[in-house]
C-alpha cells in the first residue's frame, strides 16, 4: 500500500511537469562573441577582449544582472578530548575512536562553491567539499574511513551539489535538477538551530540524507509573502555516489521526500513537517522487502535576541531487526529522537550563546531481556544505543562571516540490554572540549 501511495505521488508530479512544460521561457538572453576586436570594461573595470553584447530590443527588460560568484566556507577545531568511549559507540559522531588526551587542530568542513546565472530562467551550482573526520585511517593502508581522505590521509575534495535551477517554473515554484539539498534540513531545520559549525541537527546527525541526486519542486503558496512553502524531491539515495554493484540499493529504488512549512507572527513563529520514504534491497534472501521512512516536525520562534526550536522525528525501519530469542527473523525497528536547543545575543552582533540537547532511542519496542542483531542498510545504527547529546558555548564575531566558539561537545552512551546479556557494555560517553572557528568569504 505505501508503494502504491506513493507511486500515485509520482504519478501527480509528472502530470504537473507535463501541464507546465508548454510555458514559453520569456526574457531569454543570448550572447555571442564576435571577432571585431572590440573591448568593453565590466563592472569591475576588467577589460573583457572579443566580446560584443547584442543590441537590446525595443522594450527588452534591462535590470536583470547575472551573478556570477566564488564562494568558500570553512569551519574546524582545536580539540582536546577528555573522555572516549572504550568501546568506539556513535560510529556518526566526528569523534568515534578517537582517543582520550588528544588533541588537534581539524577541519572538519570545507567548502569551495561556484555560482552562475546563465539567464533570468536559469542559474547552476556547483559545489566541492571536504569533511574528513577526527579519526582517519592509517596511513599508508588501503582502509580508508572516510571518503573525503586520499590513501596518506590528505584532504581532498568531492562534488557535493551540481544542480541546475529552472526559475519559476510557474509562479512561486522552482525546479531543480541534479546534485542538491534535500528538503531534510537545509530550508528550515539548519537555519533555525543556526550553528551547523558545532553540530548538525538532530536526524542529519544519525545519517539521515541532506544531500541527494534527483529532481525537486521547491516553492510556496503564497509568492508575495513567501509564509507558506513545500519542497518535493525524488532522489537516487546515493548521496552523491556513484551508482555501483557494491551498494544493492542504487539504481532499483528511489527515495521520496517532502516538506511543508508555515511562518507566522511576521515570520517569528514557524512549523515546519517534513517526511520521507524508501525501499531498499533485503540485507538477507529470507528478510524480503525492506523499507525505512520518517516522520519529523519542528517549531521554532526566532528573533534577532533569542531562539527556541524543537525538533523531533519517528523513524520506522521495516525488517530492521531479527529478535533471535522470539524466533522472529524481520522485526521493524521504530527509531524516536527529540532535539531542544536556543541560541541569542549577549551583546550585540558581537556575543551570543547557543546550547542544546538532543535524545535518541534507536528502537522503543526494545525488549531488554531478548536478544538481537541489526539488519539494516545504515552502517552507523545500532539498536543496541540510546544516546544523549550536549553542546553548548559562546559565539565572538569580530566581523561579518568571522566566528570564534569556545564550546564543550558531549555525548553519553546507555546500553539498552540487560547486563546478564552477552554483549552488554556498561554507560560510557565522549567529552570533548573545542574552540572552534569559522569564516565564509564571496556571500
Amino acid at each position: 500500500m505505501k508503494l502504491l501511495y506513493v507511486t500515485k505521488i509520482f504519478l501527480v508530479l509528472i502530470l504537473l511537469f507535463s501541464a507546465f512544460q508548454s510555458k514559453a521561457l520569456d526574457n531569454k538572453i543570448t550572447a555571442r562573441a564576435d571577432s571585431s576586436g572590440t573591448k568593453k570594461a565590466d563592472s569591475s573595470g576588467t577589460k573583457k577582449a572579443d566580446i560584443k553584447t547584442p543590441a537590446k530590443a525595443a522594450g527588452a527588460d534591462t535590470s536583470w544582472k547575472p551573478v556570477r560568484r566564488l564562494w568558500g566556507l570553512t569551519f574546524g577545531d582545536f580539540y582536546y578530548d577528555a573522555h572516549a568511549d572504550a568501546s568506539n559507540r556513535g560510529g556518526e559522531s566526528n569523534y568515534a575512536g578517537v582517543p582520550t588526551y588528544r588533541n588537534a587542530f581539524q577541519f572538519r568542513r570545507v567548502y569551495l562553491g561556484y555560482d552562475y546565472d546563465i539567464s533570468p530562467k536559469f542559474s547552476a551550482e556547483l559545489l566541492l567539499s571536504s569533511e574528513p573526520v577526527a579519526n582517519n585511517s592509517v596511513s599508508g593502508t588501503t582502509t580508508i574511513t572516510n571518503g573525503d581522505n586520499l590513501a596518506d590521509n590528505k584532504m581532498a575534495f568531492f562534488i557535493k551539489l551540481a544542480n541546475l535551477k529552472w526559475k519559476n517554473i510557474w509562479d512561486g515554484t522552482d525546479f531543480v535538477i541534479g546534485d542538491q539539498v534535500t528538503p531534510l534540513t537545509g530550508f528550515i531545520g539548519d537555519q533555525i538551530w543556526g550553528y551547523r559549525s558545532i553540530e548538525r541537527t538532530v536526524a542529519d546527525f544519525h545519517r539521515s540524507n541532506t544531500y541527494d541526486v534527483g529532481a525537486a519542486l521547491r516553492g510556496v503558496f503564497d509568492p508575495a509573502t513567501q509564509n507558506f512553502g513545500y519542497n518535493l524531491m525524488i532522489g537516487d539515495n546515493t548521496q552523491s555516489a556513484l551508482l555501483s554493484a557494491a551498494n544493492a540499493n542504487t539504481g532499483f529504488y528511489k527515495m521520496f521526500y517532502g516538506d511543508l512549512f508555515a511562518k507566522f507572527l511576521d515570520k517569528r513563529l514557524i512549523f515546519d513537517i517534513y517526511t520521507d520514504y524508501v525501499r531498499t534491497a533485503p540485507a538477507t534472501a529470507a528478510l524480503g522487502g525492506q523499507d525505512h521512512h520518517m516522520l519529523k516536525g519542528l517549531v521554532g520562534y526566532t528573533t534577532p535576541a533569542i531562539t527556541f526550536g524543537v525538533e523531533a522525528y519517528t523513524q520506522q525501519i521495516v525488517n530492521g531487526v531479527t529478535n533471535v530469542t522470539a524466533s522472529k527473523v524481520g522485526q521493524d525497528a521504530t527509531v524516536e529522537a527529540i532535539s531542544f536547543y536556543t541560541r541569542g545575543a549577549i551583546y550585540q552582533d558581537k556575543l551570543g550563546f547557543f546550547a542544546r540537547y538532543d535524545s535518541y532511542t534507536p528502537d522503543n519496542d526494545f525488549n531488554d531481556a531478548d536478544v538481537y542483531t541489526s539488519n539494516t542498510n545504515f552502517t552507523a545504527y545500532s539498536p543496541f544505543t540510546k544516546e544523549h547529546f550536549v553542546t553548548a558555548g559562546l559565539d565572538y564575531s569580530p566581523a561579518k562571516n568571522i566566528h570564534f566558539m569556545p564550546n564543550i561537545w558531549f555525548l553519553q552512551f546507555e546500553d539498552l540490554r540487560a547486563p546478564t546479556t552477552t554483549g552488554w557494555l556498561p554507560d560510557s560517553h565522549i567529552l570533548v572540549y573545542r574552540l572552534t572557528f569559522f569564516f565564509q568569504f564571496g556571500k
